[in-house]
């Protein structure tokens, strides 16, 4: 039992820590420049995606070995794209205005690399339990990092953070931080931290 723990703790922190999707892996990067001009939008897109994720690496790993080999990849699409579907229409009934700010997004989640990578790397060869779990801090680790982005590029850029104000009338904020330019310029400089801090760890050991 306590093996069993510690396995699922390890999977749950591999996607928040160690292959974090976003810093570590570089994955999603289209939804990451895209949709972080706000936090509210990558609080929105991260938790969709981690939902998608817990549920496709769920039904994945109970249908694994019904689906054909030959038609793995085409399976795993269907399932993605069937709860991209039930996300899309919820956040459309319940939080219209999330919705329409995110846009084309959240139906690209089905084409989003992350979850195609851990439905063919991890839900393809794992039990079902351990599966969601994968999804589930895989899905963290995504939210996280679109949320870290997001706050800093939405204060320099808009002056508040989760649409309130913080800056007052007397500095103006620097508009291009919510602009394409600024998301490369933020992640880069994340990434580039994240990897140093990881590499100085690495020689300290």
């Amino acid at each position: 039992m306590a093996n069993e723990k510690k396995t699922a703790a390890s999977v749950f922190l591999n996607g928040i820590v160690t292959e974090n999707p976003t810093f570590m892996q570089l994955l999603g990067m289209c939804p990451t420049l895209a949709v972080t001009t706000s936090l509210q939008n990558g609080v929105g897109m991260g938790l969709s995606a981690t939902a998608v994720l817990i549920c496709s690496n769920f039904l994945i790993s109970l249908l694994r070995k019904i689906i054909p080999e030959k038609v793995r990849i085409a399976a795993y699409i269907v399932i993605i794209a069937a709860f991209v579907t039930i996300i899309d229409m919820l956040l459309k009934a319940f939080l219209p205005d999330l919705a329409s700010s995110l846009g084309l997004f959240i139906p690209l989640i089905v084409v989003n690399c992350i979850i195609l990578a851990r439905a063919e790397a991890f839900a393809s060869k794992n039990n079902p339990a351990l599966s969601a779990i994968d999804g589930l801090g895989m899905g963290l680790g995504f939210t996280g990092a679109l949320c870290i982005i997001s706050a800093i590029r939405e204060f320099l850029g808009a002056g508040s953070v989760w649409g309130i104000a913080i800056y007052g009338t007397h500095i103006k904020p620097a508009s291009i931080m919510i602009m394409a330019p600024g998301g490369f310029i933020v992640l880069g400089l994340l990434v580039g931290t994240i990897n140093f801090i990881v590499s100085k760890k690495k020689k300290g050991e």
